[in-house]
């Protein structure tokens, strides 16, 4: 379409149209894992949206898009000491598990992914670079940014230095010239990871690492720089004074885009979820659809309310969705040639507004229940289904959807065995008997619905 994008952009803080640098082409980058363990529900939460963002952009644009991996750092050394296991072996294992399970979610592979220790070089030479600026400076082992240095330090958080440095707690560590410096580079023990440098061995501060592969991988100043909203100070404030400052004052990012918080609400959890919140327990419990749909329900700029009640609505919504899409054929060349109906995709492009994309899948579903032609309905359904290709939903066979996990206590088969004993029951007249075994599926979870095309039933 000729709609432009719009994007609600931190710095500016409001809602401005998107414009790439370079016409045709977009680069993006994420803050991802430090892989050190499984991945929270909240950490999943900017891995969908900005999942869904990319896939806006892929509709009109080239897209780069990068997401890194932490894979050194302070948590990484602690859990290795805890469990005894060496470095390289935890960060393997979780960087697989959480590929695995963003998959698991929905989320495509971003294009590159880049990895801290593969950049150690790029940012040894990027600290040199600011220490020669007058950016930098080196005292007892360590490098540290010199926030007085950088005359729009704080732009991005709206903070005032001269008013964070007033208020700072006194207790400063002794080589700092002023409590809001960070470190760039500090020195490592003998017994933890650490690579040569101009200051001794040690190891990178956590803020140089994403400005060091944004450059290498995606240029000195980047379109659009993504994350949650709790990065925003120190993280991206860090990164953005960094980059900014070694390229000579060329924005470090074109458009900064940060999701709201998830918060839990612990009245509102059952004995079903408890406390299980790493998203790798989570996919064994619920079906990856209903946490992206979960994710994605509320505005991403808007706080995020985790509960029971979050999923079991996301649950119904999509019960919804493949109910109205449930035995319609839709012919092979109609599915891969339909569109996403124009105002879900309008909705998408006016700063991620899923709200409005879903209310405008349901007027569809609702279309879609009501319309009797079957002309009519595989268009409508094709159309439904291409919103949910972008959206990453509806991406099963509905019928295997209502089939649900076998994580009841009966099987798909023990249901069909059931509700063929029910219609026998039901053409003997036997109601008793057939009231019966209505009342076990229910108790076990499973719906029951009588139509003119036979029983049909579902799961929850």
């Amino acid at each position: 379409g000729t709609m432009t994008i719009q994007l609600h952009d931190t710095l500016r803080g409001k809602k401005v149209p998107f414009e790439p640098l370079k016409e045709g082409e977009v680069t993006m980058y994420l803050c991802g894992p430090t892989v050190y363990n499984y991945a929270h529900i909240g950490n999943a939460r900017p891995a969908v949206v900005f999942d869904l963002l990319a896939r806006v952009l892929r509709r009109h644009y080239k897209l780069k898009f990068a997401r890194n991996i932490t894979d050194v750092d302070d948590k990484i050394n602690q859990a290795s000491i805890d469990t005894g296991k060496p470095i390289d072996e935890i960060t393997a294992r979780y960087i697989k598990a959480y590929n695995d399970d963003m998959g698991a979610l929905g989320v495509q592979p971003p294009d590159v992914e880049p990895r801290a220790t593969h950049h150690i070089d790029e940012m040894i030479a990027m600290i040199s670079a600011l220490i020669e600026k007058g950016y930098a400076y080196e005292a007892e082992g360590h490098v540290l940014f010199d926030v007085t240095a950088d005359e729009n330090y704080g732009s991005l958080s709206k903070r005032d230095l001269r008013e964070m440095i007033a208020g700072a707690r006194v207790e400063v560590a002794p080589y700092k010239r002023s409590a809001q410096d960070f470190v760039l580079w500090k020195p490592s023990t003998p017994e933890l990871p650490g690579w040569d440098s101009p200051w001794g061995r040690g190891r990178p501060g956590r803020h140089i690492e994403g400005s060091a592969m944004a450059e290498k991988h995606l240029g000195n100043t980047i379109d659009i720089h993504a994350g949650g909203q709790d990065l925003v100070f120190p993280h991206h404030e860090n990164e953005m004074a960094q980059s900014t400052c070694v390229h000579g004052g060329a924005p470090f990012a074109r458009y900064w885009v940060h999701n709201g918080f998830l918060s839990m609400d612990s009245e509102k959890m059952s004995k079903s979820l408890g406390n299980v919140l790493l998203v790798h327990d989570l996919i064994e419990m619920i079906p990856g659809e209903v946490i992206r749909l979960a994710l994605l329900n509320a505005h991403y700029r808007q706080p995020l309310d985790w509960s029971d009640e979050t999923v079991a609505s996301a649950r119904k919504m999509l019960d919804r969705f493949y109910g109205a899409v449930r035995g319609i054929d839709v012919p092979e060349d109609l599915r891969r040639s339909a569109e996403p109906p124009a105002a879900v995709i309008e909705a998408l492009e006016d700063d991620i507004n899923t709200p409005k994309a879903l209310a405008e899948m349901f007027n569809l579903a609702r279309r879609l229940n009501k319309a009797t032609d079957d002309g009519e309905r595989q268009s409508l359904a094709a159309g439904l289904l291409a919103a949910g290709d972008l959206m990453g939903l509806i991406q099963q066979d509905p019928e295997a959807w209502f089939a649900g996990g076998d994580d009841g206590e009966l099987s798909a088969d023990d249901i069909e065995q059931l509700l063929s004993e029910r219609e026998a029951a039901r053409a003997n007249r036997d109601f008793a008997a057939a009231d019966a075994i209505r009342d076990k599926l229910a108790s076990a979870g499973v719906q029951i619905e009588d139509s003119a095309h036979g029983t049909r039933w579902r799961r929850g």
